[in-house]
């Protein structure tokens, strides 16, 4: 069935545009939501200037300052679901448009505006009975046509039905949709929002545990080096220890050389003496004295392997080797974590008192 062009639909079922129109109603101002339209948190909306008021009746400090707009931070609860909506530095004017449903508002307004029944709005005429009006709809085609189509035309065996009918369940199908719609795009909206709020959270939480991964390693190299303070101040008292002995071994004997010296010295003086009774005079005193020098018992020299420091090698493989297996541990809260890090510094800082080493019995290696 053909029909003329320059076909105008008839629009506004009184119904349809009445369902519409309750999805565009302001719950602050109850009237439709006047541009700019913004987008809550809880994904409801409100007209800009109703949330400033709402702001302000929230906030009636903001309103003391005799401003009648809001520039920075502050909250309030949603009127529809009380919803806590917080606000950054640049206030209402900080949330986000809706402008989808800015544009079914404009789209809502111009329809509106058409009358119904104006004489721009002919009836179309068939083309094949050029008298008749279409007035009825073929369900079988799915398409308008007239009365005689249906009687004497292509459409006799055809299922029909009266035009404002189907023209009414059509525009209310459509009116359905398009609030499916809106409903669809506010859900996929909420769930953009959810996953830039999962965003922001994966960076918080992120940042937040390299800052820990940071200060645990820092703490650890700073037990290392408060074992390496350790373990060289045991190895310097042991070295000095060691020093002091064969030091105060090398006094001695340097002392006795010394004696024995010069008692050789005197002795070879006495010998070379000419007169016999002036020899016998000292020489049984010298006698006496190198007998003695001769027999003067030494300390004992340091024993073989005393200078030797091997005792103080400290072995690391196997804690450089545990250190590599260090890795991240699935399923650990940060704040279980922050406690035995907090018990095991109180733990270190009482334990080298006790174990600290005194000499190389502390401190020898594995």
């Amino acid at each position: 069935m053909n029909f003329t062009v320059g076909f105008k639909p008839l629009l506004g079922d009184a119904h349809s545009m009445d369902n519409l129109e309750k999805q565009l109603i302001c719950p602050i101002c109850l009237e439709m939501f006047s541009k700019p339209v913004v987008i809550l948190p809880c994904q409801h909306n409100l007209c800009r200037k109703c949330a400033n008021d709402v702001f302000q009746a929230s906030n009636p400090l903001w309103q003391s300052r005799g401003s009648t707009t809001v520039s920075s931070g502050g909250r309030f609860r949603c009127p529809s679901c009380r919803h806590e909506v917080v606000l950054d530095r640049h206030g209402v004017y900080g949330l986000q448009r809706n402008l989808l449903v800015e544009n079914i508002i404009d789209i809502y307004k111009q329809e509106s505006s058409r009358p119904l029944h104006s004489k721009a709005e002919q009836h179309l005429m068939c083309e094949e009975h050029e008298e008749e009006k279409i007035n009825i709809y073929c369900l079988s085609c799915e398409v308008p046509t007239c009365s005689l189509c249906k009687v004497f035309g292509a459409h006799k065996d055809c299922e029909v039905a009266p035009l404002p009918t189907i023209y009414k369940r059509q525009k209310s199908e459509l009116s359905d949709g398009i609030a499916m719609l809106v409903a669809g795009n506010d859900r996929v909206q909420a769930v953009i929002t959810q996953m830039e709020e999962v965003c922001q959270t994966i960076e918080d939480n992120s940042r937040r545990q390299k800052q820990l991964l940071t200060q645990r390693f820092e703490a650890l190299c700073a037990v290392l080096e408060e074992r390496k303070a350790e373990l060289l101040q045991a190895l310097a008292r042991e070295q000095e220890q060691k020093l002091q002995r064969v030091r105060g071994l090398i006094r001695q004997y340097g002392d006795h050389l010394e004696a024995s010296s010069k008692l050789v010295e005197s002795a070879i003086q006495s010998m070379e003496e000419p007169q016999m009774a002036l020899y016998l005079q000292q020489a049984k005193e010298l006698i006496n004295k190198v007998g003695t020098m001769s027999k003067v018992e030494l300390a004992g020299r340091p024993e073989p392997g005393y200078e030797s420091m091997d005792q103080f090698t400290v072995s690391v493989e196997h804690v450089a080797e545990m250190l590599r297996t260090i890795d991240f541990q699935a399923g650990a809260s940060g704040e279980e974590e922050d406690e035995e890090v907090a018990l095991e510094g109180e733990e270190g800082s009482a334990g080298p008192e006790e174990e600290r080493p005194d000499g190389p019995e502390g401190t020898g290696g594995h």
